[in-house]
């Protein structure tokens, strides 16, 4: 078999070596008979595989102790309204950066649950900027600060993070966990839906400190509260074992690649050759997101008018690279180069890219 070079944007691409691994497990999982898509959520061997992919997890990022890894479904549009049903209580209000549509659609979410207000946005300047974070003034009752690490659709990423204090910061790192460096204390909670850095789509990961367990409301269905995910060894209900274990087996692959700082050097080499391809030669491609901005996830560009692009895309899917149109919202072309993506298929993609535009230049 061929595999092309996978760039979706999610449901992306996954390590060759964890499918192989993972097929062999798929009948039957060691010696037990039947697979783990049939096996009870309350065996001893379900119970291994959760509690070793909570602590690779944890080790990998370094956090100290103090945090938990909760594994929950509905992915990050589930903790959209999640968080703010959790911790948004009376007389306080939920503060959000306002980076790109997802950001946007979790403080959405919020303003359904309760009081909530936009702390910064880079919505006028059309997500081509990320928005001041040294304009930033928290309010004392500011229930938490909720901010889109990476943003997928519009191609852009944060650098810095904000200073909270002793209120929560909350992050939705569903597209850059795992791809680089960063102060992890800094956040009080950070969630992300496996199908881009963690596994397949299915379980979603939810680091949360101790003490923001703790102050959880306790008023919502016990299925919507974090404590029970937490005090259940997230076995409240029935898990997607399969994603899980798919999740165990990244983890311990990206330990095997040297670590979170070897993938971001990677990265960094990775998404280096995409930006070189669209910014070389009389601005045939136009990268949508400014520079300083410019994430190491997913790269986003447009071309001189949308047929174009069109045929950019035909040409590219025959070639064997897959999932570079752009975002239904936003048109234009995206390409995802994710932990899993090697080095090879950003090379290939940028050679293609510069013989495209001298053909069609």
């Amino acid at each position: 078999m061929k595999r092309s070079w996978n760039f979706n944007p999610g449901p992306a691409a996954l390590p060759l070596e964890v499918l192989e691994r993972a097929k062999e497990a798929f009948v039957e999982y060691g010696d037990q008979g039947l697979s783990l898509l049939e096996m009870s959520h309350r065996s001893k061997t379900v119970e291994r595989i959760v509690e070793e992919t909570e602590r690779l997890l944890l080790e990998l990022i370094g956090l100290p102790t103090g945090y938990r890894v909760l594994f929950m479904g509905g992915g990050a549009s589930a903790q959209f309204a999640l968080v703010p049903m959790n911790f948004l209580l009376p007389g306080t209000t939920a503060r959000y950066l306002v980076s790109g549509s997802f950001a946007e659609k979790a403080y959405k979410e919020a303003k359904a649950v309760g009081q909530s207000e936009v702390l910064a946005s880079g919505k006028a300047e059309g997500w081509r900027r990320l928005p001041d974070l040294r304009q930033v003034e928290i309010a004392p009752d500011t229930a938490y600060v909720h901010m889109t690490t990476n943003n997928t659709i519009e191609g852009s990423q944060f650098r810095d993070f904000p200073d909270t204090g002793e209120i929560p910061l909350i992050g939705d790192m569903t597209s850059d966990i795992l791809s680089r460096r960063l102060n992890w204390t800094k956040f009080s909670l950070i969630y992300a839906a496996a199908q881009k850095n963690l596994g397949p789509a299915g379980v979603t990961a939810v680091i949360v400190k101790d003490e923001l367990l703790k102050a959880g409301n306790a008023n919502i269905p016990a299925i919507f509260q974090y404590r029970t995910y937490a005090e259940h060894g997230s076995l409240y209900n029935t898990p997607p074992v399969h994603a899980i274990y798919m999740m165990k087996l990244t983890l311990e692959w990206t330990a095997r690649q040297g670590g979170i700082p070897e993938l971001e050097k990677r990265n960094e080499r990775k998404i280096g050759h995409l930006y070189e391809a669209i910014d070389a030669g009389d601005g045939f491609y136009r990268g949508i997101v400014e520079k300083p901005y410019r994430s190491a996830m997913n790269a986003t560009w447009r071309m001189p008018d949308e047929a174009l692009e069109k045929q950019f895309v035909l040409e590219a899917e025959r070639e064997g690279f897959i999932g570079l149109a752009g975002h239904r919202s936003v048109g234009g072309l995206r390409a995802s180069a994710y932990n899993a993506v090697p080095e090879e298929a950003c090379k290939a993609l940028a050679d293609f890219m510069n013989d495209f535009r001298r053909r069609c230049g």
